[in-house]
């Protein structure tokens, strides 16, 4: 198998890979604090990037080891790169001497990717940092992403972190920092993204990718503004598939079984890969939402726990799905049976 045609864990369904996306839309704070500080000397070893899924997060990290690796500046906007550039185009092959990317890997033999990051991969980032660098000065390593660290990587991530090489830039991408422990994320100075607002994101969908503007504007809501994930849901029915679920779970501890039976049936198809992975990812936000009002009414915390725990299974539960071709059937319904069983637990 090629490399042009080898799955890729930080790739969003059929999108572009951040590394060969030269837009980045609504971070034009976070884009000038990372600027000044490559511009005014000021460079941290290491960065954590921080930000819900689809809001720019790697393509804003592709951007800075860009131009920390020399590529030409564009005048189009912050740390903007020439695209034909040979920093770019190195980049975007993966054969860039001076610049390391820690994922999960894709097993050929087995045909599936590893669940989480191996310490193996890890490992590979004292070596490269300690090689001398060929172009300007600068090595990069990108992890993406750091959600996906076992302990022993983690571990093995934390040593890199406590002996930061000269520069050398760390980058983590991180979707959920309480996943990570408090030892990495003080030694990393911390980027925040936040999605544009929802009509923002909508009128960049029209204007940009010639969505219809019902279209643009259900995509960007249900995306709650992440340009991202908007255009992953503008490729699927996800307005369909966001009503169907709120069907099924409007009476819970109860829910829907025909909602559901429609649901998993469509994960199931042979094309229904992105519906599971979307279906998934509506069922950990709405978990994660009843969390935070739980623990923010009367009862405090402790109501909300059930719904926490009820998100990270199934976030595990949808890495799962892709690592061990769980069957996507059975897969819907066990995410909602820890909704329903978190919904019992409610006093």
């Amino acid at each position: 198998m090629s490399e042009d045609d080898r799955p890729e864990a930080d790739r969003e369904g059929a999108l572009p890979h951040p590394r060969r996306v030269y837009e980045l839309f609504g971070q034009d704070a976070a884009l000038g604090e990372a600027e000044h500080a490559l511009t005014s000397g000021r460079m941290h070893h290491a960065w954590m990037i921080i930000g819900p899924k689809g809001v720019g997060k790697a393509s804003l990290a592709w951007r800075l080891a860009r131009r920390l690796l020399g590529a030409a500046p564009d005048s189009s906007g912050a740390l903007a790169s020439l695209p034909g550039d040979p920093v770019c185009r190195h980049l975007e092959a993966l054969a860039h001497p001076d610049f390391l990317l820690i994922r999960r890997p894709y097993d050929d033999r087995a045909g599936k990717f590893k669940s989480e990051i191996p310490v193996e991969e890890v490992r590979r980032a004292p070596a490269f940092f300690a090689k001398s660098a060929s172009g300007k000065g600068w090595r990069v390593c990108i992890v993406d992403s750091a959600d996906e660290l076992n302990t022993n990587s983690t571990n093995a991530l934390l040593k890199t972190l406590e002996e930061p090489p000269e520069r050398g830039l760390l980058i983590l991408i991180v979707n959920a920092p309480g996943r990570l422990p408090p030892t990495i994320g003080s030694r990393c100075r911390r980027l925040i993204l936040r999605p544009p607002p929802v009509e923002a994101t909508a009128s960049w969908l029209v204007s940009r990718h010639k969505l219809n503007a019902t279209d643009a504007k259900h995509a960007a809501a249900l995306a709650h503004g992440a340009p991202g994930r908007a255009l992953v849901f503008a490729e699927t029915d996800a307005p369909t598939l966001k009503a169907t679920i709120d069907s099924a779970l409007e009476k819970l501890p109860r829910f829907d079984r025909s909602a559901v039976m429609r649901l998993a049936g469509a994960a199931a198809r042979k094309d229904g890969g992105q519906v599971r992975a979307i279906t998934l990812d509506f069922l950990i936000g709405y978990a994660q939402s009843r969390a935070r009002i739980e623990a923010l009414g009367e009862a405090g915390a402790a109501t909300g726990a059930s719904w926490a725990d009820a998100a990270n299974y199934i976030v595990k539960l949808a890495r799962e799905s892709e690592t061990l071709y769980l069957d996507p059937r059975q897969t819907v319904h066990a995410a909602f049976r820890l909704l329903q069983d978190a919904a019992a637990d409610q006093p």
